[in-house]
């Protein structure tokens, strides 16, 4: 039913405001459909109501603009369409089919058209072909051919439509087969694009994989192999039953209701799922909850979109395989090759020997994957073999689970030296993984609302896994040399896998993840049979997977005290090798930024210390004299080599305490020593940068007479200069002379590697050092998108460091451009000494720890000063809020 007040005819275009009055009937109809719009109810009607509209539109322009010539030529739709599936902004594609290349009798008028359409803002995708044309471009562009399929004729002359129809049949270009190989070419490319997962928490849901185009393939595929007018035509044709059809009718309105919500939220023609609309949608979808710092809506609307998907993409994946084994091997299949009294092989795919072998051995719903990992000429799974195990899978009960025949086939997938990951995901997609461990069911297409984690939990899981695998495969060792050679040592990988597979299991649940998650992997353990020693293994990595990369991060791991204290945590290499590469495996299938030369270096350096103090024993450990001998002999050697007197060496360390050999290194001595030896009082401030360091990062290096203000303007240049400060270290000589160095890579991550970007950044620090002040420039800090919709709440704590009788303040926040620079300036307010800080920022947010004391050396232990400046900090970075981002980090 229409509420238009206007008949769209030609009176309507010789109005004088004809223009006014369509832009109006578009607004109108807009309106009218905005207000249709229901989230719990389908779009299917309001997408074919707003195509049949623009037909009118089109067809009353058409019969005007043309004139005589509009029963001459042909206006077709093609594309979605074509397909009657307008969303609110979907391009409108149309083809103007001409009987001839002679344009010179409807030019103009075409272009009369055209020019109307855009004025009357429909922006078309429009082009002017012949037939032969159309014939030739589509033979050129398999992209073309797939538009034309969908094509409808709007208006014009029907005969050029027909003809059109007979000239692009499979028998006289791109057969079905071809047709096929060129679309799954093009899905693994798109799949690739997107990191080959659906599960990335910023999903684009038409062309992700799982999304719409993934429907759309099915339907291409299916169309020009029979010509189908609709996907209801696969039950016809025996590929799909009823119930399986009604799943892909469900996921496919679901995903058409979020797309038309998300096209009216952003008023385009948007696909992104982006955090910036996650919430508004998943209060129109009914998740709302009263409390949206915990962020249950939207992790609860993103589930139900990822399974969603998650049942689309192996739809797509079963039914492309049944239309690959029917039509594309036909009769070219060959035999089937007997694999054992439950599977054959056909063509390189495996298939059940009948469809009762799930019934009669139920373990078969585990062998067929290990067969698959065992077997690396298998290409998959025969598509009826997938609906099969989809349909066995109330099997796997807890009879099954319990079964040691299906414990030790489990096990042994883990034990195979190849195949492990796919064979995975591929348990995973079929629902068998979540039936077997049901605490995996719970974190799959879990979803972590924050900005370090860019997949749903399972996705991780599976990933960290996959990072495991290839640090044991020589292909991939050009990638992390190290952890290859480090994995060379792994008795048994399986174990290292199974607690990558259980690291993040207990997501989601109440209580300290890690520790949940240690008594899941014992309980699994112990039913399958596990010895007590890989059982403490698993289950103390699973607990434990945390500590490295927190230890790296958050403490000064030049201090031997610390490296002890660490060893002994870990106790052995055997558990050093093993946390290492999860580690490691964690951190880059998290978020690929969030890995670079810094974090590298960095856990590679605690590594090896570790790893030494654990082979010279933890009863006799490097004590801080010994390191502090070893690091001054060392640097005195090589500032010895380069040429530099002894005296000058001694004048040089005369008046730096042991501290500061303790926590440098020999090669920063080194460098440090030579810049301090052949400057002179009138050079000060000194600045220098070095662009690579033993820790993958640059080095900036300030010497000058100590000043209350220089961490704070150090800290303001270098982030307004566009820098991420990774570490401070505050090192002040018996003369009163600082050494302060900072660790820092460009904010992308990469570390700085063009000269006249070293030389401006030390000219910008020694000029703001010297005149005491930061000129006000445009900040090149930039806070990415996604980071406003993390707001961290603000803490502050206060730990005691005994061992340097110290306090350490540990800040949490959100990441803002001038954040260390309001620190410092409160260190000052509050007669604060700095003498390090570790600087962590993960996605948006900040945990940076401050190594403090008073102004006479003492640690701050009185609990009322110590809520004095956790009060000053809070009402500083509560101000930030409000105010306009004006400082700088």
């Amino acid at each position: 039913m229409t509420t238009l007040h206007k008949p769209i005819n030609a009176a309507l275009f010789t109005a004088p405001d004809s223009l006014q009055q369509i832009k109006q009937l578009l607004k109108q109809k807009d309106t009218e459909l905005r207000e249709k719009f229901d989230p719990q109810s389908s779009v299917s009607g309001l997408i074919k109501e707003k195509s049949d509209f623009i037909d009118l539109i089109l067809t009353g322009c058409w019969q005007y603009f043309l004139g005589k010539h509009a029963h001459h030529l042909c206006l077709i739709a093609v594309g979605g369409y074509g397909r009657r599936e307008l969303f609110p902004y979907s391009d409108i594609d149309i083809v103007v089919i001409l009987p001839t290349e002679d344009t010179d009798s409807h030019h103009q008028a075409l272009a009369n058209f055209f020019t109307f359409l855009w004025d009357i803002g429909l922006k078309p995708g429009q082009s002017v072909r012949t037939i032969t044309q159309c014939v030739d471009a589509a033979v050129s562009d398999q992209t073309i051919m797939t538009s034309l399929m969908e094509n409808r004729l709007i208006t014009g002359d029907s005969s050029l439509h027909e003809a059109l129809l007979t000239q692009i049949t499979p028998d006289k270009i791109w057969p079905s087969s071809e047709f096929f190989a060129a679309k799954m070419e093009e899905q693994r490319l798109r799949y690739a694009k997107f990191h080959d997962t659906a599960y990335n928490l910023e999903p684009n849901i038409k062309e992700g994989p799982g999304g719409l185009r993934d429907r759309q393939v099915i339907s291409w595929v299916f169309k020009r192999h029979y010509n189908a007018s609709s996907i209801r035509e696969l039950t016809h044709y025996g590929f799909l039953p009823e119930s399986e059809y009604m799943e892909l009718v469900a996921a496919l309105e679901v995903l058409w209701r979020i797309r038309y919500a998300l096209h009216l939220l952003t008023h385009r023609a948007e696909d992104r799922l982006i955090f910036d609309y996650q919430r508004d949608l998943a209060q129109q979808f009914g998740f709302s909850t009263d409390d949206q710092q915990r962020n249950e809506d939207v992790e609860q609307f993103m589930q139900f979109y990822f399974k969603t998907v998650q049942g689309l993409e192996r739809l797509n994946e079963m039914l492309l395989q049944l239309f690959n084994e029917r039509f594309v091997c036909g009769e070219s299949a060959g035999a089937a090759t007997p694999i054992n009294d439950k599977f054959i092989a056909i063509n390189g795919y495996i298939e059940v020997v009948d469809e009762t072998v799930f019934e009669r051995h139920p373990l078969a719903l585990l062998e067929i994957f290990l067969l698959l990992e065992q077997y690396p000429s298998f290409k998959g799974v025969r598509a009826t073999t997938i609906r099969l195990i989809r349909k066995s899978l109330h099997l796997i009960n807890d009879d099954f689970r319990q079964d040691k025949a299906a414990n030790r086939l489990f096990i042994e997938a883990f034990r195979q030296p190849r195949g492990i990951t796919d064979q995975l995901r591929r348990m995973n997609r079929y629902g068998v993984l979540a039936a077997y461990i049901p605490c995996f069911a719970n974190i799959v297409a879990r979803m972590q609302y924050d900005l370090f984690h860019i997949y749903t939990v399972d996705e991780h899981t599976l990933f960290v896994i996959r990072n495991l695998r290839r640090f044991a495969l020589d292909k991939h060792s050009d990638e992390l040399p190290f952890c290859n050679t480090i994995f060379l040592q792994i008795a048994k990988p399986e174990l290292l896998y199974l607690a990558g597979l259980f690291h993040d299991i207990a997501k989601g649940r109440k209580g300290d993840h890690s520790a949940v998650g240690e008594e899941l992997a014992r309980t699994f353990c112990s039913q399958h049979e596990l010895s007590s020693h890989d059982t403490n293994l698993i289950a103390w990595l699973v607990r434990n997977h945390l500590i490295m990369s927190m230890t790296a991060q958050r403490k000064d791991i030049s201090d031997p005290e610390i490296i002890h204290q660490f060893a002994q945590t870990i106790g052995s290499i055997e558990y050093l090798n093993h946390l290492y590469l999860l580690t490691v495996a964690d951190i880059r299938a998290t978020n690929p930024e969030l890995w670079n030369a810094w974090k590298d270096a960095l856990l590679k350096e605690l590594y090896s210390a570790t790893h030494n103090a654990l082979r010279i024993g933890l009863q006799s450990p490097l004590t801080t004299t010994d390191r502090v001998s070893e690091n001054k002999k060392e640097a005195e050697q090589e500032l010895i080599k380069l040429g530099i007197s002894q005296a000058d060496i001694a004048n040089a360390w005369q008046h730096v305490s042991d501290d500061y050999f303790l926590r440098y290194s020999a090669d920063e001595i080194a460098w440090h020593t030579i810049a301090i030896a052949s400057s002179s009082e009138t050079d000060l401030p000194l600045v220098l940068l070095r662009p690579q360091t033993q820790r993958g990062s640059a080095e900036v290096f300030v010497y000058t007479q100590n000043e209350e203000a220089i961490f704070s303007l150090s800290t303001a240049t270098l982030d307004q200069l566009g820098l991420t400060i990774l570490d401070a270290r505050i090192m002040t000589t018996l003369d009163n002379y600082v050494l302060n160095s900072f660790l820092v890579l460009e904010q992308s991550g990469e570390a700085i590697n063009e000269l006249f970007r070293e030389i401006h950044i030390c000219t910008a620090l020694r000029n703001n050092l010297r005149y005491h002040q930061v000129k006000e420039h445009k900040n090149i800090h930039r806070q990415s998108r996604q980071a406003q919709h993390f707001p961290i709440p603000t803490s502050v704590e206060f730990l005691t460091d005994p061992l340097n009788n110290q306090t350490i303040m540990e800040l949490v926040t959100t990441d803002h451009a001038g954040l260390l620079s309001k620190i410092g300036r409160i260190f000052i307010k509050q007669g604060i000494s700095l003498h390090s800080a570790k600087i962590s920022t993960i996605g948006s947010r900040a945990e940076d720890m401050f190594y403090i004391t008073d102004t006479q050396l003492q640690p701050i232990t009185d609990t009322a000063k110590q809520r004095q400046i956790r009060e000053e900090i809070l009402k500083a970075l509560t101000a930030k809020k409000s105010a306009n981002h004006k400082s700088m980090r």
